[in-house]
């Protein structure tokens, strides 16, 4: 059976990460069968999470694992029209290069309280005086990455002005649509949801969740595949 390791589940949403949430979200509306390993990235094929193991293969980048699912299980995407194909591309783009830093900072760089939040959820299971230099660690090489990107160099609040514009086009691409593409769901959704439900499903306080939360179609858009995708999370 596929084996997804990820991070541990928290804050009651399928997973802190979003690309993790997007290969498991794209395993389910599949219905690709795939057992969970919790992990952290040391040892990861490409030093991140997620990754998967599949008859004897490793694939890390949720990218490659998704092009991996579509070419040996089920392809998500082999419905749409080169114009849709052309638009999910964009959009996946818009989310996972761009809109994804402006909530990377909200985790890890805003406030000293979500900074709280986020190593308690990621580094809690370690011991304290290890958890410390572990995280405080990871802290400085994500804000270095964060400069890097780009994104770190502007003040807050250009951040979440910028993230803002993300947001607005994500909702007015949505629409009134049961998903962004139409009525069946694509890989398209699976980046969607995995990004919109750890902006606004999430105990991470910014400007960015605020103004997601007030998209009623982007709040209803992401409770609708919880809901229908991961009922299991609901009961517990």
């Amino acid at each position: 059976m596929l084996k997804l390791y990820q991070f541990e589940r928290t804050w009651g949403i399928p997973n802190l990460s979003p690309f993790c949430c997007k290969i498991e979200t794209y395993l389910r509306m599949a219905e690709i069968d795939y057992e969970i390993k919790p992990a952290l990235p040391l040892g990861a094929p490409k030093g991140k999470l997620p990754y998967i193991e599949d008859n004897g293969q490793a694939l890390g980048d949720s990218r490659f694992i998704i092009a991996h699912l579509k070419s040996a299980h089920k392809d998500l995407d082999e419905g749409l029209s080169e114009e849709e194909s052309a638009l999910s591309t964009a959009m996946q783009r818009l989310l996972e290069e761009h809109l994804f830093w402006v909530a990377l900072y909200s985790r890890w760089q805003y406030t000293d309280e979500n900074w709280q939040v986020n190593k308690q959820a990621i580094f809690g299971g370690l011991p304290p005086i290890i958890r410390e230099i572990v995280a405080n660690g990871w802290r400085r090489k994500i804000k270095r990455q964060i400069l890097g990107h780009g994104t770190g160099r502007h003040q807050a609040e250009e951040i979440f002005a910028l993230g803002k514009q993300d947001i607005d086009a994500l909702s007015a691409s949505l629409g009134n649509k049961p998903y962004f593409l139409g009525e069946q769901p694509s890989t398209l959704d699976t980046s969607a949801f995995g990004l919109l439900i750890n902006i606004i499903g999430c105990p991470i306080e910014s400007p960015l969740k605020e103004y997601g939360l007030a998209k009623d179609n982007l709040v209803n858009y992401a409770d609708r595949i919880g809901r229908e995708f991961y009922p299991d999370l609901r009961s517990t």
